[in-house]
């Protein structure tokens, strides 16, 4: 197979979100989330381990445990609540939870993994190119295919667009399964022509025994690690805001992204996800394969797998996210790559500051998509006053997205906090639940803190009226970014 040109892309379907909306009837809502909806006549959270749900004794035990070790017990109680009513998967123990920084070392997890394989491989992504990366997976998958792995791939049609139709024949005809999601082509379209609706889930599951998940396509951008030596910023990196730097994506920088390896009782509930989504868009049958081997204690992580769809009546990882803000004490940390929040997000990020909540955010200093960079920065003023911190990662591409509440509370996934990704996309999170996992996530977040610079109040006040136009713009477009 021939490597097609690399892209700097991680998130296609804003370039095409103008063209797009042509073909949209009518505008969806994101949904108002009731401050007492998920706080009276509940069920308790529903546990699940290696032998299946645990008594409410032991569930009980689980999380006490957890809540005695946080110094913020209540995050349990208060936002648990709320999250096992919109979700539709158990938490699940037993787990062992690895956290992935940047392409090289996930692209080795994931390699050996695949590597590893003896029964089935099932790989949704959003984009895999046609380059160094993607032909580095095409032949480990083909040859696992040939040792009668069978593997079974779900890509989406926004994401692969520029990928070449070869790359995908070859797969095909080696007998991997190819299905192409929501096909741009209206004309090949299986349930009803849905331009506008993309899978921008990440996950790759190998055996039903280990899973990988995040923000990380499989792609050469990601070939260099975001800390090395390599990816500091130079001395024609970009100047400070007010200074008008150009946002566009610097073709040496690396790619920030974050990724998790998982084994144990939740990697069923991401196979439930996977076969569920090859299932609507009416793929060809899966061959059969053991896709839920009995499940096996990895770990001690408590985790819960959240996917979401614009063909569900609201977005259940927007309300989880809403729900784990609006139960923060003490600390909210932020690192994503694509901010053009809705009113009700805003509310919510102020609002924590007004109680006393530290909340800070990591957002992108360079980015590939002009719009929704200019978009998000539209509400730096706005959030500064209110005394949210903004930091701008500068020398890389940031693609990560991560929450961390009170130490204890974390996602990590493909959602970005934008209107597409809480609206128009298909995305996978994980949440973590415990200090140690957390400890982690914290370490990352403070890492990334020290490569980025602080948007101050006052100086960003002086920023042109260049950027200010930019910025209206952009705004004009955010529901469609």
């Amino acid at each position: 197979m021939r490597a097609g040109a690399r892209r700097s892309r991680g998130s296609g379907p804003r370039r095409w979100a103008p063209f797009l909306a042509l073909a949209l009837a009518a505008c969806s809502p994101l949904p108002r989330l009731d401050p007492e909806f998920g706080h009276s006549g509940q069920k308790p959270p529903r546990l699940v381990g290696a032998k299946g749900p645990l008594s409410a004794a032991r569930s009980d035990a689980v999380l006490d445990a957890l809540a005695i070790r946080s110094p913020h017990a209540d995050i349990f109680e208060r936002h648990l609540a709320l999250e096992e009513a919109v979700a539709d998967s158990p938490l699940t123990t037993g787990n062992a939870v690895r956290l992935l920084q940047d392409g090289p070392a996930t692209y080795r997890a994931m390699l050996a993994a695949i590597d590893a394989a003896q029964d089935h491989i099932n790989l949704e992504t959003y984009i895999i190119e046609d380059d160094d990366v993607g032909q580095r997976f095409a032949r480990a998958l083909l040859a696992k295919q040939r040792q009668g792995v069978q593997v079974n791939l779900l890509r989406d049609s926004v994401g692969t667009l520029g990928t070449s139709a070869a790359f995908f024949d070859e797969l095909a005809a080696g007998g991997i399964a190819v299905l192409e999601f929501n096909p741009i082509n209206p004309f090949a379209a299986r349930i009803g022509w849905k331009p506008n609706r993309r899978n921008h889930r990440k996950l790759l599951i190998v055996d039903g025994h280990t899973a990988f998940l995040g923000g990380i396509n499989i792609s050469s951008v990601y070939s260099g690690g975001s800390f090395s030596r390599s990816s500091s910023p130079r001395p024609a990196a970009r100047p400070a805001p007010r200074r008008d730097p150009p946002p566009a994506t610097d073709a040496a920088a690396a790619w920030r992204d974050t990724d998790l390896q998982l084994q144990g009782p939740v990697v069923a509930e991401l196979q439930k996800l996977f076969i569920a989504s090859w299932a609507q868009q009416q793929g060809p049958p899966l061959a059969h394969r053991h896709y839920f081997p009995a499940p096996l204690v990895a770990g001690k992580e408590v985790v819960r797998v959240i996917g979401s769809s614009p063909d569900a009546a609201y977005s259940r990882i927007y309300v989880t996210l809403l729900s784990a803000i609006g139960s923060a004490e003490a600390s909210i940390h932020i690192t994503n790559a694509y901010f053009a929040p809705d009113p009700q997000l805003l509310a919510a990020l102020k609002a924590a500051v007004a109680r006393g909540v530290e909340v800070v955010l990591i957002l992108a200093g360079q980015t590939d998509s002009w719009l929704v960079f200019h978009a998000g920065r539209g509400y730096y003023d706005e959030l500064l006053a209110a005394g949210v911190r903004i930091h701008e990662r500068r020398g890389v591409v940031l693609h990560a997205k991560t929450v961390l509440v009170d130490g204890v509370w974390a996602t990590v996934g493909s959602t970005n906090l934008d209107w597409r990704s809480f609206l128009h996309n298909h995305e996978l999170n994980a949440v973590v639940l415990g200090v140690d996992f957390g400890r982690q996530v914290r370490t990352m977040f403070d890492a990334d803190l020290a490569a980025s610079e602080a948007i101050e109040l006052d100086a960003w006040r002086r920023r042109s009226l260049a950027l200010r136009l930019r910025e209206w713009f952009a705004g004009l477009w955010e529901y469609w970014l």
